[in-house]
């Protein structure tokens, strides 16, 4: 009855031959065997299929034996339990000795408590005043109460044993350090020992079918009801959607999953909290633009019948003239993303995202001197790095790859469009036209996101494959690779359909009688006449909802729970209730899902993070969108990790690693994103130019005729004019279209006029300007704000002093015993003198 650590389970397949052979007999020996003879009444081929399982069933448990001899190697006591309840699977229960969790905290550098407490009075002070204000939105467990003592932590030493607290041993090493210690040390002596060919390398993934971890045999014991009920309290104040308002227990987290998990959790949580202020700003700029629509001045304009304004037909030959009125609800609606506001809530947003970095700098350092992690360092650091030749076969692949499948997807978008609004001019009736545009809007951005979320799983794939043909030679580097390829491909799948919309669509279309045509007879498509902001926002909107509810919150819930589900159909259902009534806690375990990591859920939080950051000139509600999503995420991750998923192995981290890369990366580029959506996409800079240089009153009145030129209907190349000239009733001699070009009765017909020239000055201009300054705030915010907060440092640096005073304390106490042992006075050295 001694303490499981760890538990391993297998495939037990029953083999056609009786032969046994001995654990300590090579692999070769299977080979020596004389074949099985099938009876002539047998059929051959199903015989060569069953001597071919029966070798398949001796190599895997050759295989497994050997292993389990090196785990005794590594002085692990273990004991097997195979087919009892459960047919077809076997459970290696695994326990660490005293000894070999001394010898391996000692080579991995825990730090451990020591004998020696210190009060936290700085420490205490700071947050006194904070944890009785968010004393409603705690969660009702005992880590969050803030301590005033603190044991003093030091990396342990088998020689220094004294130095540590070891009254009690059985609780020294908590349950997840003894999970870790017994998960690492099999994993290195295996790579330790001498090559094998493929047998070595391939023996973990041969035996191991899935990993279940550190549950009691003796059900009373104290520290079975320990985890019991610290994932009680975890399945009741972390993953209860009901108290989504509260702060999650992260010291518990981190105590039952690893400080890796607890990190993500952490983290989810800052950005979470930092959410709030922006998505407030954002919905106050959204009401701005709702309460000055019928003030603004262009979509009055616009909206105004008396004008009269004809426009040229949108497509060739099916569409014909239309009136500038029936965009008048185009126009009104654009004008709540296209505002005076949008460009404070770009600088806005640039300063948050560097806020929320600091922040979130300040509370992972906060983190690592609760956690006593200040002074880890990963054994995997010292990561040979790779050239350019090394890196170049693969990313060559990546951004060729990259660049052929994203503008395929573009093109043949651009074509349904295109394709789709033509026939609709031809089939419908006029009545039905005015809705065609947002009909063909809609359609195409649920096209896009259907295609986004078949290609993210392809390009997971091809990340992952591309990441094992450059063969890594340590975990963490072939962790940090995949995430950056699977950045690469995932970002540009989502983002690219925005950016054609952004800074491409409506800008290689030509002019009226001399259009740019693809594949022959289409043409390419143009912006409404308020611009493609609107069509950003739709096609954001639709992307960051879709993605949000279909890809990542049902796919979170259903996926697993299916999987759960074949997973018990495997088992009769009379027998099923009758074994979850006898079933211990880690056979249960069996039928829960294998946790994958934690890289599907960051990479849904940073693509998340780039729709809040990058385009949010166009969409001012994507931080609410996010907020409301990362409420109901945290909740949901918080549940599949406590019901859903093994408990994994539990990482020693200090931060988040690549991810914060990534970040500050996503932060830096979203200044120049929205500096040219709000100089290239909106209208911002037109009616800037309009207003101060060509306006005779200093309004915006006469703002939209300035936006539109003027085309002769007499030069339609042949075959592109209108079928249907009298449309509206009367012969149209001259139509409009927005663009800055000359009249065709000017000198230069149809070149771009010199308003055209002025407002790309003052486009460029904005983005240098822009881009220069809100940079230079942000680096002056990440230089005002420390990295490390104060009382963390003070606290850190007391750490080190007491550390050095209870080491002269021990030497002294050893001093003293000795003399106390030997009173025999020393002989006194004299000093040699010196000659001259």
């Amino acid at each position: 009855r001694t303490r499981i650590d760890y538990v391993l389970t297998y495939n037990v397949q029953m083999p056609q031959s009786t032969h046994k052979q001995s654990s300590k007999s090579c692999l070769c020996c299977r080979f020596k065997r004389e074949p099985k003879i099938p009876p002539a009444h047998e059929d051959p081929e199903l015989a060569a299929q069953e001597q071919r399982l029966d070798y398949h069933a001796d190599d895997q448990r050759l295989r497994r034996e050997e292993f389990e001899e090196n785990l005794r190697e590594m002085g692990l006591e273990m004991e097997k339990e195979e087919g009892t309840k459960l047919p077809g699977v076997g459970f290696l229960k695994i326990h660490a000795p005293w000894d070999v969790l001394c010898r391996e905290a000692e080579f991995m550098k825990l730090k451990m408590p020591t004998t020696k407490v210190y009060c936290l009075e700085s420490y205490q002070k700071v947050n006194m005043f904070l944890q009785k204000v968010t004393a409603p939105l705690q969660p009702k467990v005992g880590e969050n109460q803030t301590e005033n003592e603190k044991h003093l932590s030091y990396p342990f030493s088998r020689e220094k044993q004294h130095l540590f607290d070891l009254s009690d041993r059985n609780s020294f090493f908590d349950s997840k350090t003894r999970s870790s210690i017994v998960s690492t040390s099999p994993l290195r002596k295996l790579f330790c020992l001498p090559s094998q060919g493929r047998f070595k390398t391939q023996l973990h993934s041969l035996c191991i079918s899935a990993m279940l971890y550190e549950w009691m045999l003796n059900w009373c014991s104290r520290m079975y009801l320990i985890l019991v009920l610290s994932l009680q309290i975890l399945y009741e104040q972390w993953a209860s959607y009901s108290i989504f308002y509260k702060y999650q227990p992260i010291g518990l987290v981190r105590k039952y999953f690893g400080e890796k998990v607890g990190l993500y959790f952490a983290w989810l949580g800052v950005y979470t909290q930092m959410l709030i202020p922006a998505a407030i700003v954002g919905v106050i700029v959204f009401l701005y633009g709702c309460a000055t629509v019928d003030n603004n001045i262009p979509s009055m304009e616009v909206c105004d019948e008396r004008n009269n304004i004809t426009m040229c037909p949108m497509c060739d030959r099916a569409c014909s003239y239309w009136k500038l009125v029936t965009a008048c609800g185009t126009a009104r609606a654009s004008h709540l993303f296209d505002n005076a506001a949008t460009v404070f809530f770009a600088i806005f947003m640039a300063l948050w995202a560097t806020m929320f970095m600091e922040h979130w700098k300040r509370r992972q350092m906060r983190l690592n001197y609760v956690w006593d992690m200040t002074s880890f360092e990963d054994g995997e650091a010292e990561n040979v790095k790779l050239t350019c030749r090394d890196r170049m076969p693969a990313y060559m692949t990546i951004i060729t790859m990259m660049i052929f499948v994203t503008l395929a997807i573009v093109f043949g978008v651009v074509l349904y469009r295109v394709s789709i609004m033509t026939a609709l001019h031809m089939s419908s009736t006029p009545t039905f036209r005015t809705n065609i545009r947002a009909t063909v809007k809609t359609t195409a951005a649920i096209i896009n996101l259907i295609i986004i979320i078949i290609m993210d799983e392809v390009y997971g794939a091809i990340a992952r494959w591309l990441t094992i043909m450059e063969v890594p030679k340590t975990d963490k580097s072939f962790e940090e690779r995949l995430i950056f390829k699977t950045f690469i491909l995932k970002f540009a799948n989502a983002f690219t359909p925005i950016v054609y919309l952004a800074f491409f669509r409506g800008r290689i279309i030509g002019r009226p009688g001399k259009y740019l045509y693809v594949m022959g007879s289409y043409r390419m498509e143009e912006c409404a006449h308020a611009g493609c902001l609107m069509e950003l926002c739709i096609q954001l909107c639709i992307t960051m909802l879709g993605k949000q509810l279909i890809q990542n919150n049902l796919f979170e819930i259903g996926v697993p729970k299916l999987k759960k589900m074949l997973r018990q159909r495997k088992i009769d259902k009379n027998h099923q209730e009758e074994l979850n009534r006898t079933l211990h806690r880690h056979e249960k375990d069996h039928f829960l899902g294998p946790f994958v990591g934690l890289n599907p859920e960051y990479m849904e939080m940073i693509i998340q993070f780039g729709m809040v950051t990058l385009f949010v000139a166009s969409f001012p509600l994507a931080p609410l969108f996010a907020l409301l999503n990362n409420v109901i995420e945290i909740r949901l991750d918080a549940k599949k990790f406590v019901t859903e998923l093994r408990r994994p192995i539990a990482v020693r981290a200090k931060d988040i690693g690549i991810w914060y890369t990534l970040l500050r990366g996503i932060s830096k580029v979203a200044v120049i994103v929205n500096a040219f959506v709000i100089s290239f996409t909106s209208d911002f800079i037109p009616r800037l130019v309009y207003q101060h240089m060509y306006s005779p009153d200093g309004t915006l009145h006469g703002f939209v005729n300035h936006t539109l030129s003027y085309f002769n209907v007499s030069h339609f190349q042949p075959g592109t004019e209108p079928m249907v000239p009298m449309h509206l009733g009367y012969k149209v001699d001259v139509c409009r279209y927005k663009d800055y070009r000359d009249p065709p009765w000017s000198d230069t017909p149809y070149e771009f006029s010199r308003e055209f020239w002025a407002i790309l000055a003052a486009r460029l201009a904005f983005v240098i300007v822009f881009q220069n300054v809100v940079m230079l705030m942000s680096d002056f915010v990440d230089w005002l704000i420390p990295d490390i907060p104060k009382d963390i440092s003070i606290q850190i640096h007391k750490e080190r002093n007491l550390v050095v005073e209870l080491f002269m304390k021990q030497e002294r106490g050893k001093k003293y015993r000795n003399t106390v042992r030997d009173p025999s006075p020393q002989p006194l050295r004299s000093r040699p003198s010196s000659q001259a």
